[in-house]
């Protein structure tokens, strides 16, 4: 059997990816992923044995492009782009292959190509903010602006879809009308359908009630890693108490003015050292050790707290570790994943830190160590497995 995974996003959509094609192939499948064409996402599919095909532009360049002249919202221009790349993309790499798994940004395309060819498609998201449901209160979607008029969450449902159908009808309808396939009237829901995986972890993201369509929850995604930590990064967590570790991933660019400096007088304050990781932007600060991309999963149970963006991926990893978190949330599912770790009592959240804030934040995210420690203990690690499993069952020859 072969599946054909495909995302748009940053490594927090990706990396789940890999964590299931590693599990597919451990059943017996093959599986390929198609993703932004970054370095650091081919370098983490080449480590895991993951054939990758490039999906559309890359996320840096996006990212970092300077603001359109245009009038133009940028969201307009990439929505096209993206589509138009997953038809290619897709309709190159999938004939043959059993099944189409879609996640990352509104993955309109996937799902087109997949009837075209007559196979199986999944959609999975990582966070409830991205499945649509009338039990979120108006707003309450990360990422969703709402008018002011828009005051109940009937009308938070309708104008969801007429926003996804804005920006991705009209290019959508136009590649289904190039391989002869009708048009869609609904694009939000097509591309979600009845039944959406919800590859997050239950106690981290309990999704009971939360939505009206019949939602799969098989828990994160994780791709093990078994690379050591540098020489260099072992000897600084050897030689004191553990640090506290600030880190904002593909995130960083979004970060708050001086959150690094911030971050680093916020630690002294509580006499802890601090280890920073530079994420994309390469973010910096004085007296701290800093380093690039590591292998978080053997780190985090060696620091004291994880500061962090909020992105599905770092908050299950901390959780996991039995660590305590202080989640700086930024864009997207961020708000969502901060508001959890402090239902859970695993840490703190902080919106706009400044020093005073953080410190009082990081405060109450060290009293948490040991509730941290109770939650880490009830993360499920076989997500991906449990994933593979139904996908195999469900599209079986």
């Amino acid at each position: 059997m072969r599946f054909v995974l495909a995302s748009w996003g940053s490594r927090g959509d990706v990396e789940p990816l890999a964590g299931l094609a590693v599990a597919l192939q451990g059943l017996g499948a093959e599986a390929t992923v198609c993703a932004p064409p970054e370095g650091d996402f081919e370098e983490l599919l080449a480590r895991a044995g993951v054939p990758m095909e490039p999906l559309g532009p890359s996320v840096r360049s996006v990212v970092t492009a300077p603001k359109s002249t245009s009038g133009v919202h940028p969201a307009f221009e990439l929505a096209p782009r993206l589509i138009a790349a997953r038809f290619e993309t897709l309709g190159r790499v999938a004939p043959g292959a059993d099944a189409i798994v879609a996640t990352g940004l509104m993955p309109a395309g996937a799902r087109d190509v997949a009837d075209k060819l007559g196979i199986g498609y999944v959609l999975a998201g990582f966070h409830l903010g991205g499945i649509p449901s009338q039990h979120f209160a108006p707003g309450a979607r990360p990422g969703t602006p709402t008018p002011d008029n828009v005051t109940d969450r009937h009308e938070q449902w309708e104008y969801d879809a007429l926003r996804v159908n804005e920006l991705y009808g009209v290019a959508l309808n136009e590649q289904r009308a190039a391989i002869g396939l009708p048009p869609v009237a609904n694009v939000r829901d097509y591309v979600f359908t009845e039944h959406p995986w919800l590859a997050a972890d239950p106690t981290l993201c309990p999704s009971k009630g939360m939505t009206d369509l019949e939602l799969v929850q098989t828990g994160a995604w994780i791709l093990p890693d078994h690379r050591p930590l540098p020489d260099d990064l072992r000897a600084f967590l050897d030689a004191g108490e553990p640090p506290v570790y600030v880190g904002f991933g593909s995130m960083a660019s979004y970060a708050p003015k001086d959150i690094a400096q911030t971050a680093v007088e916020a630690s002294r304050a509580h006499g802890r050292r601090v280890l920073l990781s530079r994420g994309w932007s390469e973010i910096d600060a004085d007296d701290c050790f800093v380093v690039d991309e590591v292998n978080q999963q053997a780190l985090f149970p060696r620091v004291a707290a994880v500061v962090h963006h909020g992105g599905a991926g770092t908050t299950t990893t901390a959780a996991r570790a039995g660590v305590p978190q202080v989640v700086v949330p930024l864009i997207a599912d961020q708000p969502y994943w901060a508001s959890r770790v402090t239902a859970l009592g695993i840490g703190a959240a902080d919106k706009a830190p400044t020093v005073d804030s953080l410190s009082a934040a990081l405060g109450t995210a060290l009293g948490a160590t040991q509730r941290a420690r109770e939650v880490g203990g009830m993360i499920k690690t076989d997500g991906a497995t449990v994933a593979a499993e139904l996908l195999i069952q469900s599209t079986g020859r």
